[in-house]
């Protein structure tokens, strides 16, 4: 009998999965969203400033942003773990990519709720 020691960052079935989900979440508002908008017969500031004004749709376009910064972290993860073979330039690009996104989500919040 063989016994495998599996080791590493065990991030496959979790990571995948959430990615699904993220993608699912973001599919889900962008046919609600586009749907709204092609109901509209005129489309205006009046509008959209009145589609943002709910405290429900600022939730759920944050909860979609934060899917999208997610979603977009681990495949860039994923994809700068497969080609990138450097260490050094790894970690770099991992801490721009994560300061990139942290800022996105700060400035999303800073759009949403007028900060």
């Amino acid at each position: 009998m063989v016994n495998r020691v599996v080791v590493g960052a065990h991030y496959g079935l979790r990571d995948w999965l959430i990615q699904r989900i993220t993608a699912a979440v973001m599919a889900v508002y962008s046919v609600m969203l586009a749907s709204y908008l092609l109901l509209q017969p005129h489309l205006n500031y009046d509008v959209w400033t009145g589609l943002f004004s709910s405290q429900l749709m600022r939730t759920f376009t944050l909860l979609f942003l934060s899917g999208l910064f997610y979603h977009a972290w681990i495949g860039v993860r994923d994809i700068v773990m497969d080609y990138v073979k450097s260490p050094n330039v790894r970690l770099s690009i991992h801490v721009l990519v994560i300061l990139a996104l942290l800022l996105y989500a700060i400035w999303s919040v800073q759009i949403l709720w007028g900060f």
